[in-house]
């Protein structure tokens, strides 16, 4: 049992007393600009601070039309925006919470509707695909003032604290950055100067809510930039921050356009830590926040049972598990963070309403809970994979007896070979804490109970039925497919299987996570030294004994097209550092004991060898348990890869298996049978 005493001792930021010492760190959620008087926004709160969350920082709030994240940002100083975070406020305080306001100034990185965007310089952003123009002197002093401005707002809104944003590349960032300040002025031209619009604002900040209201400072501790910000003048920074007025340091890492990732689940967790903790010499004795790939409350007690940092940010977890501080405090199940961006950052990165792929519900609280039916069914869930989990979980929450049947000897469907892919065993403790769950709500689970044509009436003992059978693996049709050498991707998740030269047959994401797998290679070092060293972060060889030599084959041109993209430029990566070898526009001839013939771009037949040959050339739905739900004339609904195999995902999965419980109600006698789709 993980010593929890550390996360809970509470703690101070300047004059405001904290519950604990996790912070629910900044997200955007796309509901800022809601036309709903800001119900779905405090409903997302409210349910974190029900919860057991502590302090909680709000998404970005723009302090200036021109530095807005996206459509979805509110602007300070609108009349709406400011009605939708009053109601905010007010519910988050009759909880019994805390919040602060976040402000927020992209530039380079804005999209502003009608606007080009400003900046220090006028340097080309690859994130926002355009070149900003350079501040006057006088812009920079009025953005200055506009984050006063914000900020006094936000005290007057009944904000308990406010976060400056200068971290990940914005505003704040890039003054800071001698890559994308090129001034020559009192705003740039050397270390000091750079620092100074930071410090700037700080100060203004500070003199606009006065001596007592809570003020933190986020900004970047390691840029992952080319050319960015020395470290000796990140220290110089924090001191100029202190002087400032600030009350407390949340320390960032990486910007959008940095080549080394920082939060996808190919960083171990708790890498960056120790980069926030060097700063607390400079700090003054300011409260140090640090963050980034913490995944779990545990893991931030281990962090916070050091000296070097105070509070710890968790943002992502909370999106996973509302009641995330509570459910570990009583030692209950908690749904892990899987780090897969899927549904979170990725959504936010194209202006979509932020979810989560473990917890469907995240930014759907308004009108989601769970409301007990007039009488209770017996729904019988066939699969026992994300959407046949999430279905299972969601109708026994509604009070209705339900039982699952899972043709293989496990939970966790597609899960169970995703959680041997590096950086994917959180993927398992999804897996447990649904598993947790079921048995917690009661749920019966009967493992390796295949349904098939003698269980008609089995099927027609249940009110209702949620069929989230799965897929199968998409055969080709290829001379030599049958061959002992050959293997479906299911089979190529075993063990040993992938060794020696390995030719993967497809480009899809089961493809990557195979030749991630199978390319990836032992290293006597621990994953925090191997990621440092590999990315640069720390001198010395990585040391791999390699299991395999890994070729892709693809007809297509676009290797992992699907892949979520916060996340794809960083897997790819991967691959080309294991050496990874991907011949694309490919026609498959055969396969023979020596490996694969293909006719490959140039229109040239060759033959690529290999020891063991991986078809992993897509999925079709499993049709065969709907079939006989028809046969039977049972009401039931179909989830997942039952539904529809096309553009499948684990998103989709979970989201279509809770909605499919969230639409279980009181049968109608006079409907013998439902086919519904809940997507």
């Amino acid at each position: 049992m993980t010593d929890l005493r550390h996360v809970f001792a509470g703690g101070r930021i300047g004059r405001l007393a904290l519950p604990h010492r996790v912070i629910m760190g900044a997200m955007h959620l796309g509901l800022e600009t809601r036309d709903d008087g800001g119900a779905a926004l405090a409903a997302f709160y409210t349910e974190r601070v029900r919860g057991g969350a502590g302090l909680m920082v709000t998404g970005g709030a723009a302090v200036s039309a021109v530095g807005v994240g996206g459509p979805t940002y509110g602007v300070l100083g609108e009349a709406g925006f400011h009605a939708r975070l009053s109601r905010v406020v007010k519910e988050v305080h009759d909880a019994g919470g805390l919040i602060a306001l976040q402000l927020f100034h992209a530039g380079r990185y804005a999209v502003p509707a009608g606007l080009r965007p400003v900046a220090p310089s006028a340097v080309y952003s690859r994130f926002s695909r355009c070149e900003p123009l350079a501040l006057t002197e006088a812009q920079v002093r009025a953005s200055v003032d506009e984050f006063a401005r914000g900020a006094a707002h936000a005290r007057e809104l009944g904000f308990d604290a406010v976060e400056i944003m200068g971290s990940e590349g914005y505003l704040i960032d890039q003054f800071l950055s001698p890559k994308t300040n090129l001034r020559d002025d009192e705003w740039g031209g050397d270390a000091e100067r750079r620092g100074r619009f930071g410090a700037e604002v700080t100060r203004a900040v500070r003199e606009a809510v006065g001596p007592s209201f809570p003020i933190i400072v986020r900004f970047s501790g390691l840029d992952l930039m080319d050319g960015g910000t020395r470290p000796a003048n990140v220290f110089s920074f924090t001191r100029a921050l202190v002087a400032a007025g600030a009350d407390a340091l949340n320390v960032g890492i990486g910007w959008h356009e940095s080549p080394v990732p920082s939060v996808q689940a190919i960083v171990p967790p708790g890498l960056w830590i120790p980069f926030a903790a060097r700063l607390k010499a400079a700090a003054g004795g300011l409260p140090v926040i640090a963050g980034n790939r913490v995944d779990r409350v545990e893991l931030a007690a281990s962090i916070l049972a050091g000296p070097s940092v105070d509070f710890v940010s968790m943002a992502r977890p909370f999106l996973a598990d509302a009641k995330l501080i509570d459910n570990t405090l009583r030692g209950r199940p908690v749904n892990i963070c899987v780090a897969c961006n899927q549904a979170c950052i990725d959504r936010s990165l194209d202006h979509r309403d932020v979810s989560c792929m473990v917890n469907p519900r995240a930014g759907r609280e308004l009108g989601t809970a769970p409301v007990r039916p007039v009488r209770s069914l017996r729904v019988a869930i066939i699969g026992g994979g994300p959407a046949g989990l999430q279905a299972a979980r969601q109708a026994a929450l509604l009070g209705h007896s339900v039982e699952l049947y899972e043709a293989l000897d496990g939970l966790g469907g597609q899960f169970r070979m995703a959680c041997k892919v590096p950086g994917k065993s959180n993927y398992r403790d999804t897996i447990g804490y649904f598993t947790a769950e079921l048995a917690r709500l009661g749920v019966r689970v009967h493992l390796n109970r295949a349904i098939g044509e003698n269980d008609l009436g089995l099927l027609r003992s249940y009110d209702r039925v949620i069929v989230a059978s799965g897929v199968r693996p998409h055969t080709l049709s290829i001379p030599g497919a049958g061959l002992p050498n050959v293997f479906s991707y299911p089979e190529a998740f075993g063990d040993g299987v992938l060794k020696g030269r390995v030719v993967i047959i497809g480009g899809g994401g089961i493809a990557i996570d195979l030749a991630h797998l199978a390319g990836r290679g032992e290293s006597p070092l621990n994953d925090h030294e191997r990621f440092r060293r590999e990315h640069g972060l720390e001198p010395g060889p990585v040391l791999v004994t390699a299991n395999a030599e890994v070729t892709i084959l693809q007809r297509g041109s676009r290797l992992a097209g699907r892949t979520g993209k916060s996340t794809r430029w960083a897997v790819l990566a991967e691959l080309r550092r294991q050496g990874t070898r991907v011949l694309q526009g490919v026609t498959y001839r055969q396969i023979t004991p020596d490996g694969v013939h293909i006719t490959d771009a140039a229109g040239a037949d060759r033959l690529i060898e290999a020891h063991v040959v991986v078809i992993a050339a897509g999925q079709v739905a499993d049709k065969a348990v709907p079939a006989l739900a028809e046969r039977a004339g049972v009401r039931y609904q179909t989830a997942g890869g039952a539904r529809d195999a096309d553009g499948l995902d684990a998103v989709r999965a979970f989201a279509e298996g809770f909605a499919a419980a969230a639409g279980l109600g009181t049968p109608d006698p006079d409907d013998v049978r439902e086919k519904a789709v809940h997507g």
